[in-house]
């Protein structure tokens, strides 16, 4: 379920304190970074991620196949910055 725009602005301000937890280098994103990113929301649930290097296009691109494949939200991008939010699964 997508977020609303109150969840956004509450998690922005969340994340404000936060550095980045995953930083994608010159090889881009590997399955080793994106499994990071999966252990990071997992653990977080709110995070950052820096995407350093790359034009516009392509960052988009790579923000859009992380949270295609680890089934989070983009709450939001400032520069190289990506801010992304998945809840923790419910315990049983």
């Amino acid at each position: 379920m997508p977020l609303n725009t109150k969840q956004k602005q509450l998690l922005r301000a969340e994340a404000h304190h936060l550095s980045p937890v995953v930083m994608l280098g010159q090889h881009g994103l590997t399955d080793a970074v994106l499994a990071e990113i999966e252990v990071a929301l997992t653990t977080h649930e709110l995070i950052k991620v820096k995407i350093a290097g790359q034009d516009r296009e392509d960052k988009r691109a790579i923000i859009d196949r992380i949270t295609e494949a680890t089934r989070a939200d983009l709450v939001q991008t400032v520069g190289h910055i990506a801010i992304l939010f998945r809840p923790r699964p419910p315990k049983a």
